[in-house]
């Protein structure tokens, strides 16, 4: 059985000491392509390492994370755009918006979304949107934006029926991790009510570890227990949660190739 991880920052620093070895285990729990988030210049090296080291299993995406948006962000935005332009990026990510850490910066952040969608929508590839605390704010900001070519993944989906449908109606997919697996973490009341054709599954690792791993180090290999755990709740077996998922992550990063 395989998986994919669609959002995980396996070049970070917190896998420095076994990073071989996470690989080689998630390899052997299925998990075959991990989808690995940008998150500001300072990354970008350690990314693309990641890639050389491991070109059949990590992908990388470009963009500029919400969080390391300041108010010098475009000197940040214009080295993207030069990486943009000496190669491919599967999608431009992780992007949005974030009200949790600082609230004063939230003009910034909205700026530097609407640039990077353009970019998106210049180089026909997806977005992959970061929303804590700032759902309905990003989801008004992509409405606005939106047209029939653009699409992508609200990352780390904690939102509502509501909020979900709204995403779906954009043709958006959401991005189901740990959350799922925690006691109050509210996917209990939506996944059954959205099934398994609007989901992609990520853990955003090394952030958000699923229980039983919960308050450790997340890990690409936790995959199988998110998928577990989304055909629990929306009453599908674990082969039929891979499939489908699997699906659409492929539909969502290889658009421009359909």
């Amino acid at each position: 059985m395989q998986f994919v991880d669609t959002h995980a920052h396996i070049y970070s620093q917190k896998y420095n000491q076994d990073r071989d070895e996470v690989i080689q285990r998630c390899k052997l729990a299925g998990v075959n392509k991990i989808y690995m988030p940008n998150v500001d210049v300072e990354s970008i090296d350690a990314m693309m390492e990641a890639e050389h080291r491991y070109p059949d299993v990590c992908v990388p995406m470009m963009g500029l994370h919400p969080c390391d948006v300041k108010k010098d962000f475009e000197k940040q935005l214009y080295v993207m755009e030069d990486w943009l332009g000496k190669r491919d990026f599967v999608a431009i990510g992780e992007i949005g918006t974030d009200l949790y850490w600082d609230k004063s910066l939230f003009g910034y952040q909205a700026e530097a979304l609407k640039i990077q969608v353009e970019w998106a929508k210049q180089k026909n590839r997806p977005i992959v949107l970061h929303c804590r605390e700032s759902i309905d704010e990003t989801i008004e900001i992509i409405e606005q934006l939106n047209t029939a070519e653009l699409t992508g993944i609200f990352h780390c989906f904690s939102g509502s029926v509501e909020q979900a449908k709204k995403i779906i109606e954009m043709g958006f997919l959401l991005g189901i991790g740990g959350v799922s697996t925690f006691k109050n973490g509210g996917l209990d009341a939506v996944l059954p009510e959205i099934g398994l054709d609007h989901l992609v599954l990520e853990t955003d690792g090394p952030y958000l570890a699923p229980v039983p791993y919960r308050g450790k180090r997340n890990s690409p290999e936790y995959i199988p227990i998110i998928a577990q755990r989304v055909g629990d709740l929306t009453e599908n077996t674990l082969q039929t949660v891979a499939e489908v998922t699997n699906r659409n992550a492929n539909y969502v990063f290889n658009r421009s190739e359909q």
